[in-house]
């Protein structure tokens, strides 16, 4: 009868303890709080800009407040969207700076929420998708007025490699020809993965059109060859 008594008495101390579990995990305690929902898939990654700490995006309107947490390191900026860009989130100096890991160019860890109580824009909102209305394979010149299948500033991550480029909106495997108006200098590049920008080009191949110094690239034409 002990024996039994011991065994009855352990199995109620079982029962009992994922109870409490179970109710503290309901609750939040027993567990950490369920990750942050993000407005912007993909890296995120700054232009040259100065300036207080702001943003540019290609899918919210000027005056958006977003608040973008590095969760490498749990750093947070607070930006305001001042002008259209090439990304769903590109950061300027000041909000880098906030944010980033020393010698860092791009985070990719990252929450990025809307603080003035608006959802999550959808991409490519105003902006022109693969074929509706983005550049046709070989239609014109580089740069010779060709529309642009990426309206908006190109820039890039500190990514190596042959040249290529990372895309939210073109699959893997598209080929791109990005050229900078200023210089008329171009490169063609493979989309090799997903990231926050319709075209975020590596270092080598913004090597191949930036101007020196410059890590944005303002006037440009994205073309696609597939």
């Amino acid at each position: 009868m002990r024996v039994q008594r011991k065994h009855v008495l352990a199995a109620g101390v079982a029962v009992v303890a994922s109870a409490v579990v179970a109710v503290g995990t309901g609750l939040g305690f027993a567990d950490s709080a369920p990750a942050r929902a993000s407005v912007c898939q993909g890296s995120v990654t700054f232009s040259a800009e100065g300036g207080a700490p702001a943003a540019t995006s290609d899918r919210f309107p000027v005056g958006t407040r977003l608040r973008v947490t590095n969760l490498d390191n749990n750093r947070s900026a607070t930006v305001t969207v001042t002008g259209p860009s090439g990304s769903c989130v590109l950061l300027n100096a000041a909000a880098m700076e906030l944010v980033r890991e020393p010698g860092k160019n791009v985070i990719r860890r990252n929450v990025v929420e809307r603080l003035d109580g608006g959802g999550a824009a959808q991409p490519g909102g105003g902006v022109a998708q693969p074929g509706g209305g983005a550049a046709q394979p070989g239609a014109g010149q580089p740069g010779g007025g060709a529309v642009s299948a990426c309206p908006g500033s190109v820039t890039f991550s500190a990514e190596g490699g042959a040249p290529a480029a990372t895309s939210d909106r073109f699959p893997v495997g598209t080929r791109l020809r990005v050229t900078n108006l200023d210089n008329n200098r171009s490169t063609t590049v493979t989309v090799t993965g997903p990231s926050g920008s319709c075209v975020l080009l590596n270092a080598t191949a913004m090597d191949q059109v930036r101007e020196p110094g410059k890590n944005v690239i303002r006037r440009n034409v994205v073309e696609v060859l597939r």
